[in-house]
């Protein structure tokens, strides 16, 4: 059943090499992951993207899920967007998933350290989008101001035009970031406010795990 599911190909095989803690962690996640969606939650891969810039301001948004796997979490965006300059001044960054529809609910913490997508991926992932998200990534001066709507569809029927006929390459300020996770917690819903929280935490180079009370 999960090999149907739409969004199980972004989801990669735990690699076991690593510390089995972590190995657990990943599998906990990939299962509930796939679990949220047979469940009938609408984007299970939807999560928000907590970024702060250098001098600690927060921000926060939702953004989806591209791929997980032993290496962490990918999501990719505009370079130059707000999200973009936070992560290249302070690449640090927490998500999180929530899941109402699955079980009780259940949210999934995940903190850790940030850092580029190969261009290899990156270019794999653009070349796998609808052409007209492609151009939207050309036309989109994500977080700039914007005067009027039909500067923005001015500007999408210009690359429409630049780029007839070929292909859509990747934009130079287009790509991925890769969260690199540090710490990973479950919380699972229950009656009356008595929750389950499991974290696992990486501390000097291992991985560690414990309930918390909720």
């Amino acid at each position: 059943m999960a090999a149907s599911l739409p969004w199980s190909r972004r989801v990669q095989p735990a690699d076991t090499t690593h510390d089995p803690l972590y190995a657990e962690a990943l599998a906990t996640f990939q299962a509930l992951l796939e679990e949220a969606g047979a469940a009938g939650e609408p984007d299970p891969t939807a999560m928000s993207l907590a970024t702060a810039d250098a001098e600690g301001r927060p921000s926060v948004r939702a953004v989806l899920l591209k791929q997980v796997d032993a290496r962490g979490f990918v999501f990719y965006t505009n370079f130059d967007s707000r999200k973009g300059r936070q992560l290249a001044a302070n690449p640090q960054a927490a998500l999180l998933f929530l899941w109402k529809m699955l079980r009780q609910q259940v949210q999934v913490r995940v903190e850790g350290v940030v850092e580029p997508v190969s261009a290899a991926e990156a270019d794999a992932y653009f070349e796998s989008r609808h052409r007209e998200s492609q151009i939207g990534a050309w036309a989109s001066l994500q977080s700039q101001t914007l005067d009027a709507r039909e500067t923005f569809e001015a500007r999408i029927e210009a690359f429409r035009a630049k780029f007839e006929g070929g292909p859509v390459p990747r934009p130079p300020h287009w790509s991925g970031f890769r969260v690199r996770p540090e710490m990973i917690e479950f919380w699972y819903g229950a009656g009356f406010r008595l929750h389950e929280r499991q974290r696992y935490a990486r501390i000097d180079g291992r991985w560690s795990r414990r309930m918390l009370y909720p």
